[in-house]
């Protein structure tokens, strides 16, 4: 009885040690398990943005005023003044020059005489003739006087004609003493000295220049092989495109955006370059834009509907092309090619082939990742968003 009071405590004591070798076991078990799921990596991950979106191709180009005209001394005499400010405002008929007037004014005085002369002798040549007429009527006179007073007449009539261009001709000339702005605009410095004696009515003489910017124009050049692809692809489509509001931009930031009307596409192509020229209106409201300023017009040329887009800098290039790391739902990373697209925006890059629009893509630490590797995605808001 002894000997089986001892097998029993032996069996219990055996049974103990196993139950708690059993219980530390599980437990070694779930702190293993436990350590695993806390040494997986976080990840960045993001989902595509999905949107129309219009892609551009840009174009070097530059600016015109809507109007330009050199203002021009025609006439001889010194340089009186010039009462405007360079650069600033000027209004339609607003006095820009003045040359000296003097001797025109006598001309015009002078003709105005020769005029009135030619009139009054008209006058008496008229009534020459009427008396003529009756005493030729009464055989007082002969034919002969009867002719030479109608011609007489005639002559002093083409003679007032005469003067009167005469006249008119020193009325022109008188005006051209005052130089006056043809349109608003603005008015360049004028390289001549009040004082400075001006030869104009031999050669006109540059005063200055006139600019109306209240519109300027983007100039900018399509090479023919492109535009056949624009063809094509309806980008002079009004219905498709907006091309009445084709962004402009510029080397500098200027305060506000600027966006352009298309207003002239060349009917021909030019055989020596093989552009066309194309032409967009700005309205200068803010009187920022100067003619010559060099311009970057983003002309549209395709529209896509439901353009799936990615950050450009979760792109990454092997020998095999563009890919991705994207997190599948067993949080797995997988190596994914992808085609892509244009840059849409200085950040977000076209994806066209190889991502869908629910997929995880990693967006940072890419070299910590590779493929079939267990990851904790954290899901990052996409601020790139385009629709923002």
């Amino acid at each position: 009885m002894k000997i089986s009071a001892s097998l029993l405590a032996l069996k219990a004591s055996t049974l103990f040690i196993g139950a708690s070798l059993m219980v530390t076991a599980c437990h070694s078990d779930s702190k293993k398990d436990t350590e695993t799921a806390e040494v997986l990596p976080v990840i960045d991950v993001a989902v595509p943005v999905v949107d129309t979106v219009t892609i551009y191709k840009t174009y070097p180009g530059y600016l015109s005023a809507n109007a330009s005209v050199d203002l021009v001394a025609r006439v001889n005499g010194y340089l009186l003044s010039h009462p405007y400010t360079a650069g600033e405002p000027v209004k339609k008929g607003q006095v820009l020059f003045n040359i000296e007037s003097k001797q025109y004014v006598d001309a015009v005085n002078q003709a105005k005489a020769e005029l009135d002369n030619e009139k009054a002798q008209y006058d008496y040549y008229v009534k020459n003739y009427e008396a003529m007429k009756k005493a030729y009527a009464s055989d007082a006179v002969s034919e002969m006087e009867l002719l030479q007073a109608k011609s007489n007449m005639e002559t002093s009539q083409a003679a007032i004609r005469s003067a009167e261009a005469a006249l008119t001709n020193a009325q022109t000339n008188l005006g051209y003493c005052t130089v006056r702005a043809p349109f608003d605009g603005r008015v360049t410095a004028t390289p001549l000295s009040d004082g400075a004696y001006l030869a104009g009515s031999g050669s006109p003489v540059t005063l200055a220049r006139i600019y109306d910017s209240s519109i300027v124009t983007a100039n900018f050049n399509i090479d023919d092989n492109e535009l056949i692809d624009m063809v094509n692809s309806g980008s002079f489509n009004h219905d498709i495109l907006d091309l009445k509001h084709i962004p402009v931009e510029f080397g500098d930031t200027l305060p506000h955006s600027y966006t352009a009307d298309l207003s002239y596409m060349s009917p021909v192509i030019d055989v020596t370059t093989g552009q066309m020229v194309v032409q967009a209106h700005i309205d200068n409201k803010n009187n920022e834009l100067r003619p010559g300023m060099v311009a970057t017009v983003k002309f549209p040329t395709q529209v896509v509907p439901n353009g799936i887009m990615i950050e450009d800098a979760a792109i990454s290039k092997d020998q095999l092309g563009s890919f991705v790391y994207v997190v599948n739902d067993s949080d797995k990373v997988v190596y994914t090619p992808i085609t892509t697209g244009e840059l849409v925006t200085p950040t977000m890059r076209l994806v066209t082939k190889g991502i869908a629009p629910g997929d995880r893509y990693v967006t940072k630490a890419l070299l910590k990742v590779r493929d079939g590797m267990k990851v904790s995605p954290r899901l990052q808001t996409n601020e790139n968003d385009i629709r923002k």
